[in-house]
C-alpha cells in the first residue's frame, strides 16, 4: 500500500509527521487481507521507541472482527490533518488552472501485536485518558475496579503497531508560484470556516506563503 507522492509534497521539515499524529490522532487503520481489507478508526498515540520508527499505541472493541486479521497481513494508520477545497478563480490566471484540494496526510505502515497482559492493557488506557482528558477543567480518570474493571478490560483488544515505514505527504500548493500561494492563504482565510483556516495556517507555515 503506497501513496502518490510527487516530490514537491514532500515535507522538508521532519517534525511535521509527528505533529500530524499528536494532533490528528484519530486514525483510519487499514489491514490487508483477502478477500477485503479489514478497516477501523481509532485514536492511535505515537511512541517514539524501540528505534528506529517507533510505535503506535491503541485499542478496539474486542467484538470488532478487525484484531482477529492483524497477522494476516500488513498494517497502515491513516492519519488527517486539516483540508480544503481550492477553487481555480483564487489563482492569478484562473482560466488555466482547475479545482484541487490541499491536504496533510501521514500514512504509518508496519506490523501490529497484540497486548495479551492485563497490567499493559490498563497501561494503555491510563495513558489514553491522560492525553485526551488533561487539560480540561474536571479531568476525568479511569477509576474502575473489580468487576467492572474487569468487564471494561475483557470488552477490549490493545494492541501495538510496530512501525516500519511513514510517507508523509504535504499537499499545499507547493507546485503553484509564490503569487497564487498567498492568493489561496487569503482566499482560505475568507472563507472563514475552521478547516478552510487551519489549511492556510498549514501553507503558511509549511509552504512558505503568508
Amino acid at each position: 500500500m503506497s501513496v502518490y507522492q510527487p516530490p514537491s509534497f514532500v515535507p522538508g521539515d521532519a517534525e511535521v509527521t509527528e505533529r500530524v499524529i499528536r494532533d490528528y490522532p484519530f486514525a483510519t487503520l487499514v489491514t490487508a487481507r483477502a478477500p477485503e481489507p479489514q478497516i477501523s478508526h481509532v485514536p492511535l498515540l505515537f511512541h517514539a521507541a524501540p528505534e528506529p520508527n517507533g510505535t503506535l499505541i491503541g485499542h478496539m472493541a474486542r467484538a470488532n472482527p478487525h484484531w482477529r486479521q492483524f497477522a494476516d497481513g500488513p498494517t497502515v494508520a491513516l492519519f488527517h490533518a486539516p483540508h480544503a477545497y481550492v477553487s481555480p478563480s483564487w489563482y492569478a490566471e484562473p482560466e488555466k488552472a482547475v479545482p484541487t484540494w490541499n491536504y496533510a496526510v501521514v500514512h504509518v505502515h508496519g506490523r501490529v501485536e497484540l497486548v495479551e497482559d492485563r497490567a499493559s492493557t490498563l497501561a494503555i488506557l491510563h495513558e489514553m485518558v491522560e492525553r485526551f482528558e488533561s487539560g480540561r477543567t474536571t479531568p476525568w480518570r479511569l477509576q474502575l475496579e473489580g468487576r467492572e474493571l474487569e468487564t471494561m478490560l475483557n470488552a477490549i483488544v490493545a494492541f501495538r503497531l510496530v512501525i516500519g515505514r511513514v510517507d508523509t505527504k504535504l499537499k499545499l500548493s507547493q507546485n503553484r508560484s509564490a503569487v497564487d500561494r498567498r492568493r489561496v492563504v487569503a482566499a482560505l482565510r475568507e472563507e472563514d470556516t475552521a478547516d478552510a483556516s487551519a489549511t492556510a495556517d498549514w501553507m503558511q507555515r509549511y509552504a512558505g506563503e503568508g
